[in-house]
């Protein structure tokens, strides 16, 4: 069980909480953006082939923000997240 006390809570429930997530591979969000990060953790997500990043996992249906498989497993009933089937 996830505490709320844990080090990767910093106030995402202001902007996540209830919000509809799609898994999907990763895209940039903007050609100006290489990479992102997991909202919780920081695990990087990339496009690139290096297999020490992540190349898949959950974002907004905008693609703005992205969390990993990981922090998303552990935050799902927290934050009352629904995965769109689209």
């Amino acid at each position: 069980m996830i505490e709320k006390n844990d080090w990767r809570l910093m106030g995402q429930e202001g902007y996540l909480k209830g919000v509809t997530l799609k898994y999907d591979q990763y895209r940039q969000y903007s050609e100006d953006w290489d990479h992102d990060h997991c909202e919780f953790c920081g695990e990087k997500f990339t496009f690139d082939e290096n297999p020490e990043n992540l190349h898949e996992g959950y974002s907004t249906l905008d693609e703005y923000t992205w969390i990993c498989n990981n922090c998303f497993d552990d935050f799902r009933l927290m934050f009352e997240w629904k995965v769109s089937t689209q």
